[in-house]
């Protein structure tokens, strides 16, 4: 029996497929997933040939001591913004062996948002080794776990069509 629904568990076995052939490592770098993606991923048999790790960064210390985040762009942006998405992703690159790397930083829900930064609102940075780290900002309906599957299913989707993009 699986831990996730099976279409996930198809885009993470197709995104290790696109990874191994390209010769490429995954790490991840999560917050509001606590550790979500990385687990998608290892549900899959034979992904210790591609998942380098995984950062469970919750706390803006844990994304400053672990990933390299300045305190000064969470003070600056918040935790929750395209800038520290950016510096969690890079951050994972460069503490890694990995190649392409995921980070989800977000306001899950139920409380916690704000009118500038309501609950589902979710920031994805992806980095790829000598290619620069893209964005991405979505918006998701729904409750707490809602929120945390659609970040899930973004995030695969991100490093998908990052790979491919590459090859």
């Amino acid at each position: 029996m699986r831990n996730f629904p099976d279409d996930l568990c198809d885009a993470a076995s197709e995104l290790l497929g696109l990874c191994r052939e390209a010769g490429v490592m995954l790490a991840t770098a999560e917050s509001c997933t606590g550790g979500l993606i990385a687990g998608c991923l290892t549900e899959i048999a034979g992904s210790s040939a591609v998942v380098d790790r995984g950062f469970v960064t919750y706390s803006n210390e844990a994304k400053n001591e672990m990933l390299g985040v300045p305190m000064q762009l969470v003070i600056e942006h918040g935790a929750v913004s395209e800038p520290v998405a950016r510096a969690m992703a890079e951050g994972a690159l460069e503490r890694s062996r990995a190649g392409l790397t995921i980070a989800v930083t977000g306001v899950a829900g139920p409380g916690g948002g704000t009118e500038a930064k309501p609950v589902g609102l979710v920031h994805f940075g992806c980095a790829l080794s000598g290619a620069g780290t893209g964005h991405a900002r979505h918006v998701f309906e729904g409750d707490r776990a809602a929120v945390r599957l659609a970040t899930l299913h973004a995030a695969l989707a991100m490093l998908r069509a990052r790979i491919i993009a590459s090859a």
